[in-house]
C-alpha cells in the first residue's frame, strides 16, 4: 500500500513509475520495482539516521 501512496505522491517514485510505464511495461512488473527503489531509500536513510530527502 505504501507504494501505491507513492506512485502517486512522491515525485521521484511517480517519474520511476511513469517512465517504466511509458517504455512498455506490465504494471505490476512496474509496482514490484518501485516496491523495491522505495525500500533501498528507506534503507539508506536508516543506515546513514538522515531524514528524506527529495532530491535523493
Amino acid at each position: 500500500m505504501a507504494t501505491l501512496v507513492a506512485t502517486r505522491h512522491n515525485p521521484l517514485i511517480r517519474n520511476f513509475y511513469e517512465r517504466l510505464l511509458d517504455k512498455g511495461k506490465l504494471k505490476e512488473f512496474v509496482l514490484v520495482a518501485c516496491m523495491r527503489k522505495l525500500l533501498v531509500i528507506l534503507n539508506a536513510m536508516l543506515r546513514d539516521n538522515k531524514p528524506w530527502q527529495a532530491s535523493a
